[in-house]
């Protein structure tokens, strides 16, 4: 049986695994990241690979998921907004450092190839869109069987699709990008707002706010919705609405077999996936000569990185 070696980099941590072909993973470790330091992060990287490595030698490869832009031959960190890298040449680094052949891509890119291969979708054989829903929104793209990568290499940034003209800000530079009303920021910026606006609707939150709209949270906003809280039921009704309609487009544009919603704001179940998916049933509703995608949340959880990426390494 192949074994590879899968590295999950985030802000802040870096997650190794030892994963075989199907998916299990045999063996992880992790360390924080020093994501201010673009060298130690590096290094750090090859300290988890290489603890790994002597672990299981028969290791073949390593792969790596990024919070970041790769360049179109999966060779260099462009741009990562969390990690101060500029230009890297990661994957070089790492496979000179550890002596095993390495591959490097886009975070969201290998926990969507987790999903494809061994989550929600691995009885889809020809396509799937995920769209991971976390502090921002990312996403990845399988076509024909294979990631999606696009012609720069950084395709798949389905946050930054605009859906409200002249719509609120994004970090992007642009306005309205679905980022900006399907995301967990999005969900903490609407929870706040019904507080100040309806503060008798938002009692259960407010309290668990400490009485400050500022203060609230987005696990307070979950807790609070559970408890029956109707500002925060409202804030998850606002994004799931807005996710819905960004999966509609996506069911329009891509055709996928399945679409899957990922990311940490997934754990809140229905109270998300309910709305997203009434939505999506209602945007699509002309539609209803053809078969359109189902939609599923994702199941890979936090291994999902450190899977994809082994996976990937093991395809190369």
């Amino acid at each position: 049986m192949t074994l590879t070696i899968g590295i999950d980099v985030g802000g802040t941590k870096v997650a190794g695994g030892v994963v075989d072909e199907h998916g299990n993973v045999l063996a992880s470790n992790r360390r924080p990241t020093p994501a201010e330091d673009p060298a130690g992060t590096r290094d750090t990287i090859v300290e988890v690979a290489a603890e790994l490595a002597a672990q299981y030698p028969e290791a073949t490869a390593i792969g790596i998921g990024a919070a970041a832009w790769i360049d179109a031959a999966g060779s260099t960190v462009l741009f990562a907004p969390n990690l101060a890298w500029r230009d890297e040449p990661l994957r070089d680094y790492v496979s000179k450092a550890v002596g095993l052949p390495t591959v490097l891509e886009n975070d969201a890119n290998v926990a969507a190839w987790a999903e494809f291969r061994f989550g929600v979708a691995k009885h889809a054989d020809d396509s799937m869109v995920m769209i991971t829903v976390g502090t921002g929104i990312g996403g990845g793209i399988v076509l024909n069987g294979k990631l999606w990568r696009g012609a720069n290499g950084v395709a798949s940034e389905l946050g930054h699709i605009q859906s409200v003209p002249d719509g609120h800000p994004c970090g992007c530079g642009r306005l309205g990008c679905i980022e900006q009303y399907a995301s967990g920021n999005a969900l903490v910026r609407f929870a706040r707002a019904g507080a100040r606006q309806e503060p008798e609707r938002a009692a259960k939150l407010l309290a668990l706010a400490g009485g400050d709209p500022l203060a609230i949270s987005g696990q307070q906003i979950t807790e609070a919705a559970r408890a029956g809280d109707g500002v925060a039921m409202d804030a998850f009704a606002q994004i799931g609405y807005w996710l819905g309609v960004a999966l509609a487009d996506l069911a329009q544009s891509i055709d996928p077999q399945i679409l899957v919603i990922g990311g940490g704001v997934v754990d809140a179940g229905p109270l998300l996936m309910g709305p997203a998916e009434r939505t999506y049933r209602d945007q699509l509703a002309q539609r209803n000569r053809f078969p359109v995608a189902e939609v599923h949340a994702a199941q890979m959880g936090n291994t999902a990185g450190v899977v994809g990426a082994a996976d990937l390494a093991r395809r190369a």
